[in-house]
């Protein structure tokens, strides 16, 4: 994208905030989703997010990806989120409701090995990945925000130890550990 005109940059343009936006708001949305649960939440902490990124471009040097800036950005406003009001009602986090399904961005692509798929395909493909996504909410925070960052944000190994503050060999054994719960817990289903 722009990272390389970003690095070092003073300010950006609103233009500028718009292509970003256009560019990583899906993967940000998604990714603050799967850690809230909470599509509103998700809704209003993504605008934070592309918010801080334009007031604070000054502080983005270019050694990560933009990508993995905006990330870091997402996951410390969702902590301080989570903090700020851990201090206002006295709980942390609360029992969140899951108000809107996968967003539609969980589907296969439209070729599947080189062929268009049937309308059978499209409902059992989508039937089962809103399977997979299910169970990935369900599991501990831990495994669920690694295996989000991998799968939804594609980000590297490096990547996600560094925005998560985990060590590369922690980041490897969560993603086996959380992939392994995944397919125990479809297994079971099958059964």
């Amino acid at each position: 994208m722009e990272q390389h005109q970003l690095a070092h940059a003073a300010v950006m343009s609103e233009e500028q905030l718009r292509r970003i936006m256009g560019f990583y708001g899906d993967d940000i949305w998604n990714y603050i989703y799967y850690l809230t649960k909470s599509a509103d939440m998700a809704d209003d902490l993504a605008q934070e997010v592309f918010i801080k990124c334009y007031y604070r471009i000054g502080t983005y040097r270019g050694s990560s990806s933009l990508k993995a800036w905006l990330f870091t950005i997402a996951r410390n406003t969702v902590f301080s989120h989570r903090k700020s009001r851990f201090f206002r009602s006295g709980l942390w986090g609360g029992v969140q409701t899951i108000t809107k399904a996968e967003p539609a961005k969980n589907s296969f692509p439209d070729e599947l090995l080189g062929t268009v798929r049937s309308a059978e395909m499209e409902y059992l493909g989508n039937s089962r990945m809103d399977e997979i996504w299910s169970v990935i909410l369900q599991l501990p925070d831990k495994f669920r925000e690694v295996l989000v960052l991998d799968l939804k944000a594609e980000l590297t190994i490096q990547e996600i130890a560094g925005l998560t503050g985990l060590s590369t060999g922690t980041v490897k054994s969560r993603l086996h550990r959380a992939r392994h719960k995944v397919q125990e817990k479809l297994r079971g289903m099958e059964s």
